[in-house]
């Protein structure tokens, strides 16, 4: 087990344990415009986190952005092999929670602290959706 250098506890979780690189972003995410669902870049002119490749990273949002076709979208890129290990939102929507718990995508949303505030891109974290926390591993060498 891995010595846990910082927590944050979140209000509700779903899906597997899941370990990764974190990657923060102080925008919303929609994965219908802000996402190429072709290769798993954020191609959205201007978004925060534009040329980010989001495979296999755990992401972090302070909103959820899109409707409807939010849900489908999560099991697109997950049958793509493009898909995150998890989403961290500060807010999100039922349709959005829907998607990722079809696509068996960890999710989580509320924090106790903001993750800006304790956790940086490039940082492993774990989120452990049973026990409710994000948990900080590792930090990326500065």
């Amino acid at each position: 087990m891995s010595k846990v250098l910082a927590t944050i506890s979140v209000e509700r979780a779903f899906g597997p344990v899941v370990e990764g690189e974190a990657v923060l972003s102080s925008e919303g995410f929609s994965p219908r415009y802000d996402l190429d669902r072709w290769s798993g870049v954020i191609t959205k002119r201007g978004h925060k986190l534009e040329g980010v490749q989001i495979r296999d990273t755990i992401l972090f949002f302070p909103t959820a952005k899109g409707g409807v076709a939010a849900g489908w979208a999560f099991s697109d890129i997950r049958s793509k092999s493009i898909a995150p290990k998890a989403f961290v939102f500060g807010r999100t929507n039922p349709v959005m929670v829907q998607g990722a718990v079809f696509a068996n995508i960890t999710i989580t949303e509320g924090w106790s602290q903001d993750p800006f505030e304790v956790v940086r891109t490039g940082d492993v974290v774990r989120i452990d959706p049973g026990r409710k926390v994000i948990e900080v591993l590792s930090r990326k060498a500065t």
